[in-house]
């Protein structure tokens, strides 16, 4: 209860206006349910074991220059190890095993997956398998099913969508920056310093995070059920979880709530790929622990995200849209794992380059084209991410990146993806704040294009 007292008005508007929008409409490519398709198993015709995975192999190139010492910092090197601007890589390689106790009990599923790919799940672990998933779902309650143990929290479409189908090859910045959480291994920023900028070849990884992402996973408790209504399908989740993403544990005992409502009106087709109409809204609250002011004693801080959707698939078109905030724990980039207080004698978690107490927010605009008769479809995004705003005496940085891509299906499990991202980042003025300060577009000023090339196998 007190973690739901904390929501701010702007962030019950927000969900508000999305509880609205339920009576009609919304879905994207995906225009599927996916708090049902990642972990329900259809009732009394699914296996007990069914063996499942894909792979991606990339490679990307990143057009960016270096400052004027030469140097490089994250946006302008490819992940996860920040080290060039081009790389091979296989950038993700699952298996995993799902399936029902059948014939002992059709209302049991579970669902198990592990990472062998070269990501930031891994990275933090030295390339080490990281199990992504591993839930049981007790379907036992009409109307409230159960699922306990790792999974994806309930939240933004981009986040909750299953990768293997995600259109494009990299995140949004508003998905990449607000919601794919970084944990470090201590909370006490006295442990860790930033990682400067750097010369090519890159004598150490910019990633100053030593811990996996949290993959917009959790590990915890969700109630949970969809409702079908003529050709309307209603679903709600409420989910109760460590707020420590893929990593054991909980390391201060508070806990995060999330909360999610979606209606689609359904047109045609089943899995990830049903065409429908979807509209959604969400929200995520917590607090983490942290020396914000390098004073050796620990402080909470709040975390909270929210966000509301539409999304449509009936080919050959598709569309999505999707609007998202955040307060508190904005993460200002790998290279700072103490969120940017610099040095932490300055003892002031305010500082504007501090994103512990700051605000950001979002929007993703989408769409697809799937030209008849053939397997290509063309695609176009737009996104744009404002963080550190709002407050006094601070500056905002604003990402911008134009997405134009394009996927050959050679049949249903595979199929290949080409993006070039068309990209902007910089330091502005905030409302009537004084002007930005040189430093931050010495190295945002001559961020640039990158183009990628991915092939993804489902099996």
């Amino acid at each position: 209860m007190t973690m739901m007292m904390r929501m701010t008005k702007k962030k019950m508007t927000c969900l508000a206006a999305g509880a609205v929008m339920m009576g009609g409409v919304i879905t994207t490519t995906n225009a599927a349910n996916w708090l049902m398709l990642q972990g329900t198993e259809p009732a009394g015709s699914a296996p007990r074991a069914k063996i499942w995975g894909f792979i991606q192999t990339q490679y990307q190139k990143d057009y960016s220059d270096a400052n004027a010492n030469n140097q490089y910092v994250p946006p302008k090197l490819i992940g996860p190890g920040l080290t060039s601007q081009s790389q091979f890589n296989v950038n993700r390689a699952r298996i995993g095993v799902r399936g029902t106790g059948f014939p002992l009990d059709p209302n049991v599923n579970y669902f198990l997956l592990a990472e062998f790919g070269k990501n930031a799940i891994t990275e933090a672990a030295s390339g080490a398998v990281h199990v992504t998933d591993a839930s049981i779902t007790l379907n036992h309650i009409k109307g409230a099913r159960l699922r306990l143990g790792l999974f994806k929290y309930p939240g933004a479409e981009e986040a909750l969508q299953a990768i293997h189908v995600f259109d494009y090859i990299n995140f949004t910045n508003v998905t990449n920056q607000l919601l794919l959480e970084r944990f470090q291994s201590s909370i006490s920023v006295n442990d860790v310093s930033d990682v400067p900028p750097q010369t090519l070849p890159a004598q150490q990884s910019l990633n100053g995070f030593d811990r996996p992402v949290g993959a917009f996973r959790d590990v915890g408790l969700q109630v949970f059920d969809t409702f079908g209504i003529n050709d309307w399908e209603h679903s709600y989740a409420i989910m109760y979880g460590n707020g420590n993403g893929l990593n054991d544990g909980d390391n201060d005992d508070n806990k995060d709530l999330y909360v999610y409502l979606s209606s689609e009106r359904v047109f045609d087709g089943q899995g990830p790929r049903r065409e429908g109409l979807k509209m959604f809204a969400w929200h995520q609250t917590g607090q983490r622990s942290f020396d914000g002011d390098g004073d050796g004693q620990v402080e909470e801080y709040d975390r909270d995200r929210s966000g509301v959707g539409v999304k449509y698939l009936q080919k050959p078109f598709r569309f999505t849209a999707e609007y998202m905030t955040g307060e508190g724990m904005i993460f200002n980039g790998p290279d700072k794992p103490t969120f940017g207080l610099v040095p932490p004698s300055a003892g002031n978690p305010n500082h504007p380059a501090n994103g512990l107490n700051q605000e950001a927010s979002g929007f993703t605009v989408e769409g697809g084209w799937y030209i008849p008769g053939t397997k290509w479809e063309i695609d176009a995004r737009y996104d744009i991410y404002h963080r550190l705003e709002g407050n006094t005496g601070a500056y905002e940085l604003e990402f911008k990146t134009l997405t134009l891509g394009t996927q050959y299906h050679f049949n249903k499990k595979a199929r290949l993806t080409i993006n070039y991202e068309i990209r902007e980042a910089e330091a502005v003025k905030f409302g009537n704040e004084p002007p930005p300060p040189p430093n931050p577009n010495i190295n945002l000023k001559d961020v640039d294009n990158r183009a990628s090339i991915q092939v993804t196998h489902i099996f």
